[in-house]
């Protein structure tokens, strides 16, 4: 153990023992890799245990009867309380170690970030390592990029040789996207992390082929599928003006049996398990893309299937099966056409079903690595339903749109899909939603509603670090941004959607009800300049700002200071771009760093 390494573990030792992390109720209960060379069985209180998981926190008794055995993390918020709830339903907990992404500004050279996010680890592990319900650490997901870069191995490598030194009951892996070009992943992780117990996969479309790929590559340790579902947003088929054509949910079913058979079941040995996603939903290039549940917690038909494949018993009411759903026209529409939709669906018991047809607004965004988006709002319109068919009459404005239809049984089982549909004609301006208060721009654990997209002037003298450790306001972290030229000007503004200078694309929040936009900041040195803003989109189309307000020339300290721009009296129907800062080149570079930005309501 590394001198810097003992410091650390006695700094968490000491402050776990003075009640700053709660103490892990229970004992340890250990999991052990046993075999090697392609033949591992996890074995945990003397018993094989293969994962039956999923990826999410929610409705974890219904969890628990369809037959699964563990849950999984991407971080550490709220891991207490999850792991009472999970050791209630006799399920475990891969719990995820969240590290910084190179594209959102991780930088994996800097020793000090590096270093934080190390103890940062390592406090979360101390803290949670004796609970029973803690099956294995997953450090970081999907943080790899191309996974060409040493940098981001031997920090994880880091990682797992501090976890093992003071937790040796509980594997350590890694989680990537995929497995890259030419496996280079695994041939990395091979090379740079002997720490790394197991190696995590998120695999999508080409879930099939992964057990093949996966031994072509040489890697000598097990995997475990830690995302599998549907082809992903990005994997599909599209329609003329760009929007991907989202499976049903019946298909999405088929899906995923299709894929744990081939990368769990046929790679018995080489795979120890897998965490479907996504146990509840989420909005993902649709609200619907992703997710085993919907809203209101009823049941989907990958439910169906991942019980059977966990229990190798079929479930005693299946959801609803979506056998088609089709259009008389989805293209070239105009406003106040109408079209006429037909879903046919059945129930396998033979239940009544009830049928429910909604029409949203389609802005095609498909992000990455799921960072979270905003939900598409639901376009008022007129529908003439009865049962599985629909008329919907085209609202006045042009772009795209989908038309979603829920089919419901009487036993919380449902099937969805949905239809895009393109208006030719002028775009009109549909509501922004309205937003919640504190509504964050920029927070630790908070997730942002705006994306610091729009960088202005001279953009190479610009670097911006989400996640720096020293000095926060409050939190682990700040915003630490630096403007490296001595002339010129520069700045970015928050956007929403990301990088959208037109006005042409639908976004933006109704912060009707909020009072202030505030913000902490603090100088590198003291006497930097700096220009703050919201609402600069001021621009003759559909979707631009309705208010705009600056906070001119202020001069920071090296303290915090709190920062507010009152908008009490703004026009707040639409902000699309929520937060701004720009400054100028005065002779020198300058650094300053921002926290805790949020429009609030008093």
């Amino acid at each position: 153990m590394k001198n810097g390494d003992r410091r650390v573990f006695a700094a968490v030792a000491t402050m776990c023992s003075f009640g700053l992390f709660p103490e892990a109720v229970g004992q340890t209960i250990p999991l052990e890799i046993r075999g090697n060379h392609g033949a591992f069985t996890l074995w945990r209180e003397e018993q094989p245990y293969p994962i039956r998981g999923v990826g999410g926190q929610t409705s974890l008794a219904a969890l628990r009867k369809a037959g699964a055995n563990s849950i999984r993390t991407w971080g550490p918020d709220g891991l207490e309380t999850l792991l009472e709830e999970a050791k209630r339903h006799e399920l475990t907990v891969c719990v995820g170690l969240w590290l910084g992404h190179e594209r959102h500004g991780f930088d994996y050279q800097n020793e000090v970030a590096v270093r934080t996010q190390y103890e940062e680890c390592l406090r979360t592990v101390q803290a949670l390592k004796d609970h029973p319900a803690v099956l294995l650490w997953a450090i970081g997901n999907e943080m790899e990029g191309d996974g060409r870069n040493p940098a981001v191995w031997y920090a994880v490598n880091h990682i797992a040789r501090g976890i093992k030194a003071v937790d040796p009951h509980h594997p350590t892996m890694t989680v990537v996207a995929e497995l890259g070009e030419d496996e280079v992943k695994l041939r990395n992780i091979q090379r740079y992390c002997p720490d790394i117990d197991i190696v995590g996969v998120n695999s999508y479309g080409g879930i099939e082929s992964l057990g093949q790929r996966y031994r072509r590559s040489g890697c000598e340790k097990p995997y475990v599928v830690t995302e599998h579902g549907p082809y992903g947003p990005w994997e599909v088929a599209k329609t003329r003006w760009g929007a991907p054509c989202e499976p049903s949910s019946s298909e999405k079913a088929d899906l995923y049996r299709r894929g744990y058979t081939k990368a769990v079941v046929e790679q018995a040995g080489l795979c120890l398990g897998s965490y479907a996603f996504l146990w509840g939903h989420k909005q993902e290039a649709t609200a619907t893309w992703f997710g085993m549940l919907l809203p209101d917690g009823s049941k989907l038909a990958a439910v169906d299937v991942m019980t059977e494949m966990w229990t190798a018993t079929p479930p005693p009411n299946f959801s609803p099966r979506m056998r088609s759903l089709v259009a008389d026209r989805t293209d070239n529409l105009k406003p106040g056409e109408k079209v006429t939709a037909t879903v046919e669906a059945a129930d396998p018991e033979g239940d009544a079903l009830a049928f429910d047809w909604v029409l949203h607004q389609d802005t095609g965004t498909v992000g990455a690595g799921g960072d979270w988006q905003p939900p598409e709002a639901a376009v008022p319109a007129e529908i003439a339903a009865d049962g599985p068919v629909a008329t919907v009459t085209m609202p006045d404005g042009g772009g795209g749109y989908r038309l979603f239809v829920y089919v419901r049984d009487q036993n919380q089982g449902a099937a969805v899909g949905n239809l895009p549909l393109y208006v030719d004609a002028p775009g009109k301006p549909l509501p922004a939603p309205q937003a919640t208060f504190p509504l964050i721009v920029y927070g630790d654990g908070a997730q942002p509603a705006y994306a610091p997209s729009g960088y202005m002037g001279n953009i190479d003298a610009i670097k911006m670090t989400p996640s720096w450790p020293e000095n926060p306001h409050t939190g682990a972290t700040c915003l630490k941004i630096e403007y490296r030229a001595s002339d010129q000007w520069g700045g970015v503004i928050w956007q929403s959607p990301a990088n959208d200078w037109e006005g042409e694309k639908p976004g933006g929040f109704n912060l009707t009800g909020a009072t202030a936009l505030e913000f902490w900041a603090r100088g590198e040195h003291g006497g930097e300049v700096v220009n703050f803003m919201f609402g600069v989109l001021d621009v003759a189309q559909p979707y631009r700002d309705s208010a705009k307000a600056e906070l001119s020339e202020v001069s920071l300290s090296t303290e915090w200071q709190r920062l507010r721009i009152a908008v009490d009296a703004c026009d707040l129907r639409r902000i699309k771009s929520g937060f701004g800062w720009s400054c100028a080149g005065r002779g020198r570079p300058l650094t300053f760093y921002l926290d805790d930005i949020r429009y609030l309501r008093e």
